[in-house]
């Protein structure tokens, strides 16, 4: 099973499909600059949503609990991530902006996974931690209106906020 020249091993791993492996090698080059992309816009969303008086949770914000902590281990070139929360407090306004980012505005796109170059998001509280019971969410800090969002690097930042502004502004009060 382990001779990697006639064992299981050689048959099915640990190599890589050659397709998949040149398809790597042509995008790490660069992956640096789309991270630095990435994390840059989370944190001007982040501080813009906090702005507008939106409840936000992103470590890069001064109020975050672990924002010092995160601050002495972050690489200063790349900020604090690329990944945000926001509160939209019910599951029904939560759906409400994802759909109106989502398929209004084209802001982004709902997902459950969130690796990717386009913006994505999920109300964690109905997918990813819908498992959870409500006191395990609540310790948890997950509201039932919380929206992890990835932010995506395409389209230029201006461009991306007029979508984000748009989808709010359709909102019900």
């Amino acid at each position: 099973m382990m001779d990697l020249r006639q064992g299981a091993l050689m048959l099915l791993g640990p190599t890589m499909n050659a397709k998949v492996a040149f398809e790597l090698s042509e995008r790490i080059p660069h992956l640096g600059l789309r991270m630095k992309e990435h994390c840059n816009r989370a944190m001007v969303y982040a501080t813009r949503m906090k702005k507008m008086g939106l409840k936000v949770i992103y470590p890069g914000l001064e109020e975050h609990p672990q924002h010092q902590l995160l601050k002495s281990l972050a690489n200063k070139d790349y900020g604090f991530g690329g990944l945000l929360a926001l509160d939209m407090v019910t599951e029904d306004r939560a759906n409400k902006l994802m759909n109106q980012l989502q398929n209004v505005t084209q802001f982004g796109f709902m997902a459950v996974s969130l690796g990717y170059y386009e913006t994505l998001m999920s109300c964690s509280g109905s997918s990813t931690s819908s498992e959870m019971n409500e006191e395990e969410k609540e310790v948890a800090g997950i509201s039932p209106g919380l929206i992890r969002m990835s932010v995506g690097y395409v389209g230029t930042l201006d461009q991306k906020w007029a979508q984000f502004e748009k989808a709010m502004s359709r909102m019900p009060k």
